[in-house]
């Protein structure tokens, strides 16, 4: 089954394999349908079960991993088959590679993976913990890295970072595309110092810096240039003033660009002059899909055939693997403006699955990236890149569009008009906890609970704020169900112009 000649005592499947299957196993292979469980071939020596994880962790939660250690393959059982059909999708045009040689992945004939039998395994299990570990900012698992032979550093979140033979231009962009693969980047500062080009990177939590600086070190950005050093520093925290091009809060969209400083928009102008001479040096970190906004070389994988990388620090914004059968311009605008002001929403005529988002400003297009890339969404994995567009163009009069292009830019829905709002101070990632507010008194907890029950979400928690009862807080059964609570019930009309406020919380019931 799947390229391995023995069965597993580990699996369980629904129909036993043949003599047949096991015979064409080793040969040619008979293509599988859809499975959660994935098998991986040719997986050089040496590496880990944490890198093997992370392979799928940009696609959603990795349930279950065995390592064939001596056969060089292994199987990677996904919380969902539609996660799973999003790692093949993605993964077979664009091969990933581990320890630079490519790898192979398939669907396997086994439905689940058990693990009540883990002598075939050498412990995966503390890898798997730990990757989803690095993907979803959770240190609680302390074992996990000494589990693989490491040793789980104790530093800080903030990694400096010197690029050596500068030959190309390295923008603040560039380095947020390149570090926020391995998790929440906070804060960038840039400046030179000893004549070298340096810069300091937050981390929302100490183990994706780890995780950025065991991968990364010592690679370049581009084909023999550019080379990355990266240590921690003694820093715990960046103060940053301005959002310009040499320094970035990426929680703080309401900064100033500073007096005598060049605007975002100078720098992102430098044009690529050499990019199609770059040869691709470095095909990335394992298990991170791709950004899209670099010439062919860049550190990140280049972009899957068919896409054109797009231009860091454009603000509008390419939305993929999107479910058609759900989604609407609305439904994206409200997700969306969470995270900034949304000004155009198109979705694609041919590909209902795509859609463009535009922004107010390329920092909002990049909180939004940071948020929202790797989000569920109707029941697909949401991929969120910067596009190669600057604007959406707005259909000419008397040209089928069907709906699917909308302008928002007057909308009074936007939260971040007003350069004083809490707003900006109350940006979180989904959370399966919302913060709601505006409530007219005569609405009662039942009240609630009822009008989210209605559109099939579950409520697992609710209160009432104690010093105001406009506002409250709904816990419900995922993050998921959270994400379309919000976008079915931000603006709720209760009547007499009373509109609900929703957004996601910090904080758990």
């Amino acid at each position: 089954a799947s390229g391995v000649s023995n069965r597993p005592s580990t699996m369980s499947n629904s129909t036993p394999a043949t003599d047949n299957e096991k015979k064409k196993s080793k040969g040619k292979r008979s293509p599988c349908s859809p499975s959660r469980v994935l098998h991986i071939r040719q997986i050089p020596n040496g590496v880990t079960g944490a890198e093997v994880v992370s392979l799928g962790l940009p696609f959603g939660k990795v349930t279950n991993l065995l390592m064939l250690r001596g056969k060089g393959q292994a199987f990677l059982e996904m919380a969902s088959v539609d996660a799973a059909v999003s790692m093949v999708n993605y993964y077979t045009p664009a091969t990933p590679h581990l320890h630079n040689q490519p790898v192979y992945i398939q669907y396997s004939n086994y439905k689940e993976l058990r693990t009540d039998n883990q002598h075939n395994q050498a412990r995966p299990q503390p890898a798997l913990q730990c990757a989803n570990a690095v993907q979803h900012g959770n240190l609680g698992i302390t074992s996990a890295f000494a589990a693989e032979g490491g040793v789980l550093p104790s530093h800080g979140s903030v990694l400096r970072i010197v690029v050596e033979n500068v030959f190309f231009p390295v923008t603040l962009d560039m380095l947020y595309q390149i570090f926020s693969k391995f998790g929440f980047v906070l804060k960038i500062v840039m400046f030179h110092k000893n004549n070298q080009f340096q810069a300091l990177l937050q981390y929302a939590d100490a183990m994706n810096a780890y995780y950025a600086k065991m991968s990364l070190d010592g690679h370049c950005i581009y084909a023999g240039c550019c080379t990355l050093r990266i240590d921690f520093s003694k820093l715990t925290n960046l103060t940053v003033k301005y959002n310009n091009d040499k320094s970035r809060d990426f929680t703080r969209i309401d900064l100033p660009f500073g007096d005598g400083q060049r605007t975002m928009e100078a720098s992102l102008s430098t044009p690529f002059a050499t990019q199609n001479t770059i040869i691709p040096s470095y095909t990335g970190p394992p298990g991170f899909a791709p950004a899209l906004g670099f010439p062919q070389g860049a550190v990140t994988t280049s972009a899957a055939p068919g896409h054109i990388p797009g231009i860091p620090g454009t603000s509008v914004l390419l939305v993929s693997n999107l479910n058609p059968e759900a989604i609407t311009p609305y439904g994206l605008f409200i997700l969306f403006g969470v995270y900034g002001d949304v000004h155009r929403v198109k979705i694609m005529f041919k590909k209902r699955g795509i859609a463009l988002v535009q922004m107010a400003d390329a920092t909002q297009a990049q909180l939004a990236i940071n948020y929202l890339n790797g989000q569920r969404l109707y029941g697909r994995v949401m991929h969120t890149t910067l596009s190669k567009y600057q604007t959406i163009q707005l259909p000419r009069e008397g040209q089928e569009d069907k709906g699917l292009t909308k302008d928002y830019s007057n909308s009074p829905l936007h939260r971040f008009k007003n350069p004083c709002s809490k707003n900006f101070q109350n940006i979180f990632p989904p959370s399966a906890t919302l913060h709601l507010s505006n409530i007219p008194p005569s609405v009662t907890v039942d009240d609630l609970k009822n009008l989210f029950t209605s559109k099939g979400s579950t409520v697992k928690g609710f209160k009432f704020f104690q010093k105001d009862c406009k506002m409250a807080l709904i816990q419900l059964g995922s993050v998921e169900e959270a994400v379309h609570a919000l976008i079915e019930f931000h603006n709720h009309d209760f009547g007499e112009n009373q509109h609900l406020r929703v957004s996601f919380s910090k904080s758990s019931i």
